[in-house]
């Protein structure tokens, strides 16, 4: 697949979580394919009812991704099995060859369970991505550089979702986390960002106040990105296909 191929998805939050939620995310899966978009990003926090749901949005073809919105360790570093166990399953269950957490309480006392996790992924045909996220544990750079070298002396090679507007809820700066993180990116969440108030708001892509070409520069070509910004407007069709066409415009520059 050339650079100008590399898929392009959306991730089905950038709908809006109310929306989402009383429509269904097979509505915004089939409208983010009429848009254009290569595959979706199923959230588990917007699922209602499982039972019914995953099997519709695996007959779409188009799930790519499964976020969970749990962490992968608990608030007292133990391995959330559970949850783990979940994300595999609802992947599986709607042939999502991706799985996505972040790492949570991930601390000193969870090292032993690196191994256990590694022994569970190699079971299965789902690969997991940890994403940094916008909590002190889960989405600076220094913790998930120690969780990484961590992971890497257990044996257990993880690659990365990279949000790149994360950062900014964390003080953090992006093209440092870029620069050192890079080479472990799989998987890209494409997010404006700008100071509202003092604090932080999700914006599109092109109303960012940072510097968003650089961070997409700055990854391994060929990448899928996915949009994770709010996506509004009277013919979200339309709206969609242009934030798309935005960003295919931004990978062949690159």
């Amino acid at each position: 697949m050339s650079v100008g191929q590399a898929p392009l998805l959306i991730s089905l939050s950038s709908f809006g979580a109310s929306e989402v939620l009383m429509r269904g995310q097979l509505h915004f899966t089939r409208l983010a394919q009429a848009a254009g978009a290569n595959g979706v990003e199923v959230r588990g926090e917007l699922l209602v009812d499982a039972g019914t749901e995953l099997p519709a949005l695996a007959e779409t073809g188009l799930v790519a991704v499964y976020s969970s919105p749990d962490g992968l360790w608990t608030a007292d570093g133990r391995l959330n099995v559970e949850a783990l166990e979940l994300g595999l399953g609802r992947a599986i269950a709607m042939r999502a060859h991706r799985l996505k957490m972040a790492i949570g309480g991930f601390g000193p006392g969870s090292l032993e369970s690196l191994a256990v996790l590694r022994e569970r992924l190699l079971l299965g045909p789902v690969e997991l991505l940890i994403e940094n996220d916008q909590t002190p544990s889960a989405g600076t750079l220094a913790a998930l550089q120690t969780f990484f070298n961590a992971a890497d002396a257990a044996g257990l090679s993880l690659g990365m979702t990279f949000d790149m507007g994360n950062w900014h809820w964390m003080g953090e700066c992006a093209q440092r986390a870029a620069e050192v993180l890079a080479a472990r990116v799989r998987y890209v969440h494409c997010k404006g960002v700008q100071r509202q108030r003092e604090r932080w708001i999700a914006v599109p892509i092109a109303d960012s106040a940072a510097p968003w070409r650089a961070l997409l520069r700055a990854m391994p070509e060929g990448l899928p990105w996915a949009i994770e910004y709010p996506l509004q407007g009277d013919d979200l069709v339309a709206t969609t296909h242009n934030e798309l066409a935005l960003l295919r415009a931004a990978r062949l520059q690159a």
